[in-house]
């Protein structure tokens, strides 16, 4: 394949960020939407040619002898620490780095065209496209990393972009603490995931990908049998290059940042649940996949967090009432789902079914989540409130919204024939291959979904009308806005009929995906009794609801609070850490260290005033000093010989 396409795919959003960034100030917002729309709209267009040509072409630069091959288009040395040790920067195109070109570039234009109308009078209209260009530009990159150490580059990059965007309403506290919390956060992940790279490349003496994954007995056998605290040095260090995806990915306990990052733009929160960021350790686990099948003890990890982080998530979104909040919660739940999905795999599943519905997954995940994103930027922008409390019957007002959304709901809540409905079951036979448990574990939390998302659409579009709707009448959002709900929601209907396995291959190989009708009717019936439950407490105004609430208020306050995980941070910080580790540490500082410093230098200062007389300038009182001295030092030199 020609360089210049995948070259120009990262030098388009890059060049529209400088452009923007620098000259930004001096154009109308209509020539920076423009410039900003037109520049991912044309790295879509390259996306989509680069992979259709991967997938479609038949080039045998791409498949040999049936199996579709990884390719690094280009691969050139950057740095080199040894002659073995050499980190590369290139593009690498293999069918899930080909599938996530056309996920982030598709969300990111949809994005890019929906801000037109949703931030069109935000002041810091071109800075906002600059930073849009930035995420996107460091989305790309980490997808096509060729090597660990590359992907890290471009993983920091993105939690740069993020912070800004997060924080780009800065003059609201709130946004400047949601961007500082991400930020903090994620960079204490990123440490650990720092150390895993540098103790994988230690021993095996790369960082590419190719060489990591191809081969990865030799990997664990590079290790030489070294352990650490019972467990293999390549498990340490699979099990810290995850800390860095728990991070990214909201996993417990680092989940903390992701529901303030709400304060920034609606748009940015579609574009950070759907396209790469929050994805991005589902990506990195699922880059590595062949490393971590040798490593069950990693893979167990990855499970066990995943699904407690399923449940909780799923749990706190039933008590939202922040609409754009139960998204973010409902992220937290699906990502998890990826991740147990991914973790439950064993290397005798040959097959590569959790692979596969983990990327499947994925891929329609981002779609409908994009869809229910924006949708909620369009409730916002018609009711100016993130409340559902001030919404109710929207149904009559907005009606392109209000199908649009219904239509994600179902799509995430499994309902045939959604896309959510093919990929979920397809998660879901993966897990009861291999453990029954989690099967049924994770279909309770599928239920819980369906009942979360259903209660906000009926609270949303069917509860009683606001009655401030009489001074100031909702209405759909203007066409920039209403296209791209459009567009993602047909694609939320039809993208389960993609022959998704035969396109993003497992070791190259094509795998069918199939409807298994024992796992697929459960889980239609836990969807439909969770849809139902809804429909009968919120589809109309009633007293049921404040009933429950009121039968159980600890589990619900708890739940509303987020079982007070930020507390429990404020707590360990400010009580402990600050208050009494780092207070402790000052008062050594200043009473143990500083004192004795401080004492070394009185000291100082009191001998030199007292021998400053020493350096009169008088030639008869040097003589009398040397002559003192040489009478102290013969005296000395005496002593020592008798």
């Amino acid at each position: 394949m020609d360089i210049t396409l995948p070259i120009l795919i990262l030098a388009i959003p890059i060049t529209m960020f400088l452009i923007l960034g620098i000259g930004g100030v001096k154009m109308s917002r209509k020539m920076a939407g423009v410039l900003g729309i037109l520049g991912m709209g044309t790295t879509m267009t390259l996306a989509y040619i680069v992979a259709f040509t991967y997938f479609f072409s038949g080039d045998s630069a791409f498949i040999a002898d049936g199996i579709r091959q990884q390719l690094a288009v280009f691969d050139a040395t950057w740095l080199a620490f040894t002659d073995k040790l050499v980190v590369n920067i290139g593009f690498l195109l293999d069918p899930i780095s080909a599938m996530m070109l056309v996920v982030i570039t598709t969300i990111s234009f949809m994005v890019h065209l929906y801000s037109w109308g949703y931030m069109e009078h935000e002041p810091g209209f071109q800075r906002y496209y600059a930073f849009l260009s930035l995420f996107s530009f460091s989305m790309l990159g980490l997808v096509v990393a060729t090597n660990i150490f590359q992907m890290y580059i471009f993983w920091e990059l993105v939690g740069v972009s993020s912070y800004l965007l997060i924080g780009f309403f800065y003059k609201l506290p709130s946004a400047v603490s949601a961007s500082k919390k991400a930020f903090i956060v994620t960079r204490f992940a990123d440490l650990g995931f720092l150390i895993g790279i540098l103790l994988l490349s230690f021993y095996t003496n790369t960082f590419n990908f190719l060489d990591l994954t191809h081969n990865p007995e030799l990997a664990l056998a590079s290790t030489g049998g070294a352990t650490f605290m019972g467990a293999s040095v390549l498990t340490w260090a699979l099990v810290l290059i995850y800390v860095g995806g728990m991070g990214k990915s909201a996993m417990m306990p680092l989940h903390i940042w992701l529901p303030d990052a709400m304060e920034g733009p609606t748009p940015v929160s579609a574009l950070i649940h759907a396209a790469t960021m929050v994805v991005a350790g589902v990506y990195l686990v699922a880059r590595m996949f062949p490393l971590y099948l040798v490593e069950e003890a990693a893979l167990t990890f990855i499970t066990c967090v995943g699904a407690i982080t399923a449940f909780y998530a799923a749990v706190v979104a039933c008590c939202q009432i922040d609409i754009k909040r139960i998204l973010a919660f409902s992220t937290i739940s699906q990502i998890a789902f990826m991740m147990v999905t991914l973790g439950v795999a064993r290397p005798d599943l040959h097959d590569g079914m959790g692979y596969m519905a983990s990327m499947f997954h994925l891929f329609t995940h981002a779609m409908f989540k994009a869809l229910l994103f924006l949708g909620a930027g369009a409730l916002i922008h018609a009711v100016h409130s993130n409340n559902y409390t001030e919404m109710g019957g929207l149904r009559k007002y907005m009606p392109i919204t209000h199908w649009t959304f219904l239509i994600g709901c179902l799509a995430i809540a499994g309902i045939w024939p959604f896309a959510g409905f093919f990929s979920k079951d397809e998660m879901l036979a993966a897990m009861f291959a291999n453990n029954t448990l989690w099967g049924a574990w994770m279909t309770m939390v599928a239920g819980l979904t369906a009942f979360y998302m259903f209660r906000m659409y009926f609270m949303v579009f069917w509860w009683e009308e606001n009655p401030h709707y009489k001074e100031h009448k909702p209405h759909d959002a203007p066409w920039q806005m209403s296209l791209p709900l459009i567009i993602l929601a047909a694609v939320s209907c039809v993208a389960g009929f993609i022959p998704f396995g035969e396109l993003v291959t497992w070791n190259g190989a094509p795998y069918h995906i199939r409807i298994e009708p024992q796992v697929a009717t459960t889980s239609l019936i836990v969807a439909a009794f969770g849809i139902g439950l809804a429909a009968w407490l919120y589809m109309k105004k009633n007293s049921k609801p404040a009933a429950m609430k009121n039968a159980m208020p600890v589990l619900w306050k708890a739940a509303n609070k987020r079982f007070y995980w930020d507390e429990i941070y404020m707590f360990i910080t400010h009580k402990i850490i600050f208050n009494i580790i780092c207070k402790s540490i000052a008062w050594f500082d200043r009473h143990v260290i500083d004192a004795t410093m401080d004492g070394f230098a009185k000291v100082s200062q009191r001998t030199s005033v007292a021998i400053k007389g020493m350096q009169s300038g008088s030639i008869q009182s040097y003589v009398l000093w040397y002559f003192f001295g040489a009478v102290v030092l013969a005296a000395i030199t005496w002593i020592c010989l008798l």
